[in-house]
């Protein structure tokens, strides 16, 4: 089935003729039937009730009908964007991304980035770590920020950092009350959710090791899709989770956010790129994460001395 025979089948659809169709195509009458003869064919069904005054759609007819415009009017929107990029001549930059960064520095990373690059078209595509590893050897994607450290020779790792991890717990839990510190055995009585559950290896994994580097392993496990999912789940009394601690700034009333003790319990956050990339776009993106994620570190080292000197004075 090609292009052409659904536009044929269109036009013929739309004109309800098919002396009216073949003129409005600008081709001879005859062409045009025996193309939709042939589509008919290919499909395995008639697709027009010819003896009909003016001719009507078949119950095949309408159901190719329903898609056939949708895949045209897709093709015309491809073919308008391609034209606009071709016109613009601006370079384009997709980076790829697990979901939980959004809750960290990406954002702003990504705004940086865009006042940098104001001649760049920079996009976004959510893909797991594995994926982004595919998507990077297929040019789909020109680098990606993810937590899995994945071995290979084609790609380049860059660590920008280790994230805490932290417990989320219903609020009413008698570990979210804050009296005493958490540590992953303390967790492993409770249902442990994951995510996400159709790739793998992935995060549920990275979690997962936390727990057996500590010589502890949860009582029962639930995989669910996705954070969001997770973090509902723990609201309706279904388990817990393990999440990255910039993750608490997704605030709800019927959770809590609890901290790990376990020097374990960390999270990597990195970024990678084809091996031998050099573009401008790639290397003040690098920049740009590194100073970001550097003055975080600061930050947080100042806040704790803070906190410190307030703890002191009391």
């Amino acid at each position: 089935m090609e292009i052409r025979h659904l536009r044929y089948f269109v036009a013929v659809a739309n004109e309800r003729n098919f002396t009216r169709a073949a003129e409005a195509l600008n081709i001879a009458q005859p062409p045009l039937s025996r193309q939709i003869r042939q589509l008919e064919e290919e499909v395995g069904s008639t697709l027009f009730d010819r003896a009909a005054r003016p001719i009507k759609l078949t119950q095949s007819g309408r159901l190719l009908y329903e898609y056939a415009a949708q895949v045209l009017s897709g093709m015309d929107q491809l073919q308008a964007t391609m034209r606009q990029a071709a016109s613009a001549q601006r370079r384009r930059f997709v980076i790829g991304f697990v979901g939980s960064t959004l809750y960290g520095l990406l954002p702003e990373v990504i705004r940086r980035l865009r006042r940098h690059l104001d001649q760049v078209d920079v996009s976004l595509l959510e893909y797991s770590t594995v994926e982004q590893i595919a998507a990077l050897k297929d040019g789909r994607i020109d680098i990606g920020f993810g937590r899995l450290q994945i071995e290979d020779p084609g790609i380049r790792r860059i660590v920008l950092a280790n994230e805490k991890l932290v417990a989320v717990l219903p609020a009413d839990h008698p570990l979210a009350e804050g009296k005493n510190p958490i540590g992953l055995a303390d967790l492993v009585s409770e249902r442990l959710i994951v995510y996400p559950r159709p790739v793998r290896p992935s995060y549920a994994d990275q979690v997962l090791g936390v727990f057996r580097d500590v010589g502890q392993q949860p009582k029962s496990i639930v995989e669910v899709r996705e954070l969001q999912t997770a973090i509902g789940l723990v609201a309706a009394y279904e388990g817990i989770c393990i999440v990255p601690e910039s993750v608490q700034r997704l605030r709800r009333d019927d959770i809590a956010y609890a901290p790990i003790t376990d020097s374990e319990a960390q999270s990597p956050i990195m970024m990678i790129h084809r091996v031998g990339d050099v573009t401008s776009e790639l290397t003040a993106l690098i920049k740009i994460s590194r100073e970001l994620h550097a003055e975080s570190i600061v930050d947080a080292h100042d806040s704790n001395k803070g906190s410190e000197r307030n703890r002191d004075i009391g």
